[in-house]
């Protein structure tokens, strides 16, 4: 019956589009995975997939002229006596980088070794660096902390490793003017989706501008380490959670300077989590991505480097089918190992729970890519 005082009428059957989206998804998606069966073949198509998606990403319009400018605006030894830095750099023409570089103390003699390095992405709802850089003292940010164990950059400075935690564009202090206010809300999330309304009319997207922050945020670490910091620049690791593990995805797929790869709740084929499941934010869509590949065939490129994914079993991302949509995008990725006989690179972390960054199994992991003693 309807409600006397609604103002609408009750609508009993709806005529959407999703099922014929699906039909269309089955009919021209993935036309580019690979298809065939040694490393000489394996490395013909990657560098045919590194173009195809260098230009889908738009990383073709990027100001590729515009110096870094690097300027370190602070520097604030913590409690615990790591160095906290923050530093900013000019990625593009007038579009700057603000990070905070994490760097724990460390005896006066290493015997030469040089410092491992990490970059660590942010993910949504946690304000951008502040929660991976673990700024506990605002309250927001300590609440996002809880629930996702999302101070993944303080954690792995505590284990000894130089952390670079970057706003990404259109988190913390890189929103756009729609999302620029301090309320929780606005601190919190980010305006991917004014980003992607800009970028996507001029063959740009977001994930493609993230990507190049990220190589210049690299730049700048082998800039630091040629100028005398006891860094190791030709073993940069990468390791984000959810809209980081995304960064990380793409970032880690198109630069080998990046050698360990963590990916974490963000795994799984494009039909059930970003078609069906179509409310995801506007970072995860790049305009006719999905005609040439699924997300497995992305992660594939990261071989033969270290790669961990970990994914949790409730996660709601994953989709309907829950793991088993992360198994099939993993399948695809071992094959590309597989060609090279290093399976063991690749580590499946599974944990139960929802869309949560896990640290447990770190250290062990850290281990077995030889990044801990």
């Amino acid at each position: 019956m309807q409600n006397p005082n609604s103002r609408t009428i009750q609508i009993n059957r709806f005529y959407g589009s999703l099922e014929n989206m699906l039909h269309k998804y089955e009919r021209f998606a993935r036309k580019d995975c690979f298809k065939g069966s040694d490393t000489a073949q394996y490395e013909e198509w990657k560098r045919n997939v590194r173009k195809t998606l260098w230009g889908l990403l738009g990383l073709d319009k990027m100001d590729t002229d515009a110096p870094m400018k690097p300027q370190v605006l602070e520097s604030v030894r913590l409690d615990d006596g790591i160095l906290r830095e923050k530093v900013i750099i000019q990625s593009e023409n007038d579009v700057w980088v603000p990070m905070y570089i994490l760097i724990p103390q460390t005896d006066s003699d290493n015997g030469g070794t040089k410092r491992q390095v990490f970059i660590a992405p942010p993910g949504h709802q946690g304000a951008g660096k502040y929660s991976v850089a673990g700024f506990y003292d605002i309250p927001a940010v300590a609440d996002a902390i809880k629930k996702f164990n999302y101070d993944y950059g303080m954690q792995l400075a505590r284990l000894g490793f130089v952390v670079v935690c970057p706003d990404c564009r259109g988190f913390g202090e890189r929103r756009d003017e729609k999302k620029q206010g301090s309320d929780d809300e606005s601190f919190l999330t980010s305006s991917c989706f004014h980003l992607a309304h800009m970028a996507e009319p001029i063959g740009e997207t977001v994930i493609g501008m993230c990507t190049w922050d990220l190589m210049k945020i690299t730049d700048y670490i082998e800039q630091r380490a040629s100028d005398g910091e006891d860094w190791d620049a030709a073993n940069i690791s990468c390791l984000g959670f959810s809209g980081g593990g995304m960064q990380t995805l793409y970032f880690a797929a198109l630069d080998d300077r990046i050698k360990n790869v963590f990916i974490s709740g963000y795994m799984y084929g494009f039909k059930d989590s970003l078609m069906i499941l179509n409310g995801n934010c506007s970072c995860n869509y790049v305009p006719h991505l999905w005609e040439h590949f699924d997300m497995g065939d992305i992660g594939s490129l990261i071989a033969p480097r270290n790669l961990m994914i970990q994914s949790c079993r409730e996660d709601h991302l994953n989709g309907s089918r829950g793991l088993e949509n992360v198994y099939e995008q993993l399948a695809v990725i071992r094959k590309a190992y597989e060609l090279y006989g290093a399976e063991q690179r690749v580590v499946h972390d599974i944990h139960d729970g929802g869309h949560c960054w896990h640290d447990e199994n770190l250290a062990d992991i850290l281990k077995k890519f030889g990044l801990l003693a």
